[in-house]
């Protein structure tokens, strides 16, 4: 029943995930890393972060198959260790060819282990906790995150690739949890449904709609790791600033993100889905218009707070919507529509920044979500209600 105590595997991929994201240093620096380290161009950097976004998405496809085919236990140790191995590769990657081949393999393997910690989620949480379950593993790794962005930034200035090998180390650690602590959890009387490939979820129209409207949101939101920063060195401001900066996301999260969670429980899906996206749109929109560091954290915290409303709740929707015997290939397709965003977001907003104008491209951020809102207000009907958590 709601407000039951969650089980003890959920604790230990919450710890498990919560270690691992006091390491995710890369991500956040990979395009600083790219044009101030490497040299390259910010139209260049732009399309190599991209392919990172490549390998997300063919590793989400990938780990939901596997996360139903061998096993969430299996799919996550898999990622794990080849994720630690992949990342240090990257960081002593000199050629910018290199480079470019070990990006979308780092998050080709980063990505497998996302579809089975959903599927893992939802195969041990009945569905009145879910929102509970999801809303408390976004906050463990948004406290990550907060740490991790702030120290980043601190490091960045020493050398960057200390920041592979410490990304590389906490991956490690979050495997070795699940090598010594984490059954398996797939259902046994599902395994033998887990032959079909993804054409029973695709043929859910509500799933496919739902599908979309996450990734235009996701192309807006992934520009916080790639032009934002990009648009804050424009300004004279170093990777210290953009760290603290960006760090205003991860401890709304930490601070917010349990009482968000249970207060918009009692509204309609589609609605809160809708006002976290325009709020997302016009902190993203304000940075047409920012200078300081104090504006850019304060387009931080406005798209922050639609983060909070819409990110475990969009987990919730794809764990309701899916049978228990493709878990894993719905939670696959969530990632690969994410994975697809960081490919073409990334490029997409470099391109828009290097050939019109800053002002055309957050504007044009801020457009994109208010049409995003709109079709989640005509979807929300159909996407369930839930049970406070």
């Amino acid at each position: 029943m709601a407000g039951a105590a969650l089980p003890r595997t959920y604790w230990l991929l919450w710890t498990g995930t919560l270690v691992n994201r006091l390491g995710s240093f890369v991500v956040f620096f990979l395009s600083l890393y790219l044009t101030k380290t490497r040299g390259l161009s910010v139209e260049v950097a732009g399309s190599i972060v991209s392919l990172y976004g490549a390998g997300s998405m063919l590793g989400g496809l990938t780990g939901g198959v596997l996360a139903d085919r061998i096993g969430r236990r299996a799919t996550l140790l898999a990622a794990l260790v080849g994720g630690a191995v992949a990342m240090l590769a990257l960081g002593l990657a000199r050629p910018v060819w290199l480079i470019a081949a070990i990006t979308p393999v780092v998050s080709f393997v980063t990505d497998l282990h996302r579809p089975a910690v959903g599927a893992m989620v939802a195969d041990i949480v009945p569905p009145p906790n879910r929102r509970r379950a999801y809303g408390l593993l976004y906050w463990a790794i948004n406290l990550g995150f907060a740490i991790a962005s702030v120290v980043a930034g601190l490091l960045a200035r020493l050398d960057y690739f200390i920041l592979f090998v410490g990304d590389a180390a906490t991956t490690l650690c979050y495997a070795v949890v699940v090598w010594r602590f984490i059954p398996e959890t797939r259902p046994v009387d599902t395994r033998r449904e887990t032959d079909a490939g993804f054409g029973e979820a695709l043929s859910n129209r509500t799933y496919v709609l739902f599908l979309a409207l996450a990734f235009l949101l996701a192309l807006v939101f992934f520009q916080h790791l790639s032009t934002l920063p990009l648009a804050m060195a424009a300004h004279g401001h170093d990777e210290w600033a953009y760290g603290r900066t960006i760090a205003v996301n991860g401890i709304l999260i930490v601070l917010l993100q349990p009482a968000a969670t249970r207060a918009l429980g009692r509204f309609p899906r589609g609605r809160v889905l809708a006002a976290a996206t325009v709020v997302t749109g016009v902190g993203f929109g304000m940075y047409a218009f920012a200078s300081s560091t104090a504006a850019f954290a304060l387009g931080v915290g406005l798209w922050t707070l639609g983060e909070i409303a819409s990110s475990p709740l969009q987990s919730v929707i794809v764990a309701d919507l899916a049978p228990p015997h493709a878990r894993g290939r719905y939670q696959g397709l969530f990632t690969m529509t994410w994975g697809l965003a960081f490919f073409a977001g990334p490029a997409l907003g470099a391109w828009v920044l290097g050939r019109f104008s800053p002002a055309a491209l957050w504007l044009g951020c801020l457009g994109a979500c208010l049409a995003t809102a709109a079709g989640y207000l005509a979807l929300g009907p159909r996407l369930g209600g839930d049970a406070p958590g």
